[in-house]
């Protein structure tokens, strides 16, 4: 018999057990159930880039759908948890449907990738952090016009940071890539060097970028709650979180080219 998923409790444990052996619907199905809050918490991290609750129904039904196929394609011998696998198909299904249904329109994401090419122009131009009116200067805009660009283009730099993200996530795991189990060490190495690429690009934002990364990201609050927290507006609040957004994908970017 095959081990059972290191991330399995006690209570999931007769379950995978059961589904391996017989390969029954409703054994799958149980797993499946017993994993849905981890569809509702990766949905929830798109919590800005829908306007309504359709759409919300939409992005979960998407991640259901992706589960189910984490669950029958899951193989424990390939050296991974299952919430990992899980994740990353779910959360590569949901970017997936949100870019095919376009609420993010096309003009919004290009003009977000031109903020990321000025942005890294002159990062590599200057080897520093670029200062907000520079990346005015090269937008051919003024520091006040791109802070609305940075309020504005919010979701559409949110989707692009987590694409970003998730797609190095998905080149390092050996679940994903077909790899043999040997090569789940070195996959597991890649993991932890993005995280800690994550780690340190966090540290090295500012205090305030750094507080609504961790609202966001961490404590789950949505911009509204984060304004009411700082004492600022929702606008700003926009503001800060696109532009500490900005600094990470360059980060995730550089990290990537390696």
């Amino acid at each position: 018999m095959e081990p059972l998923p290191r991330d399995c409790d006690d209570n999931y444990t007769e379950q995978w057990r059961h589904y391996r052996e017989s390969g029954s619907v409703d054994a799958r199905n149980d797993i499946v159930l017993a994993y849905m809050d981890l569809v509702k918490k990766i949905v929830l991290r798109f919590k800005g880039s829908y306007s309504n609750y359709g759409q919300l129904d939409d992005m979960i039904n998407q991640g259901m759908i992706a589960l189910i196929d984490a669950v029958e394609k899951f193989d424990p011998g390939m050296g991974n948890k299952f919430e990992t696998f899980a994740s990353l198909k779910i959360k590569g299904a949901v970017i997936d449907f949100m870019r095919k249904q376009d609420w993010i329109p096309r003009n919004q994401r290009s003009l977000v990738k031109e903020l990321n090419a000025a942005y890294e122009a002159l990062y590599t131009e200057h080897g520093r952090e670029p200062a907000r009116e520079e990346v005015a200067a090269r937008m051919g805009v003024d520091a006040a016009q791109l802070d609305k660009i940075l309020q504005k283009r919010h979701n559409a730099m949110v989707l692009s940071y987590e694409e970003a993200i998730n797609e190095k996530m998905m080149t390092a795991s050996p679940l994903l890539t077909e790899h043999k189990e040997a090569d789940a060490p070195e996959a597991e190495i890649l993991r932890e060097e993005l995280k800690q690429q994550l780690a340190e690009a966090v540290g090295g934002l500012g205090e305030k970028e750094r507080l609504v990364v961790s609202l966001y990201y961490y404590e789950g609050l949505k911009l509204k709650e984060i304004a009411s927290v700082m004492g600022i507006t929702e606008s700003r609040v926009s503001q800060i979180h696109s532009a500490a957004i900005l600094k990470l994908r360059h980060k995730i970017d550089a990290y990537n080219k390696n």
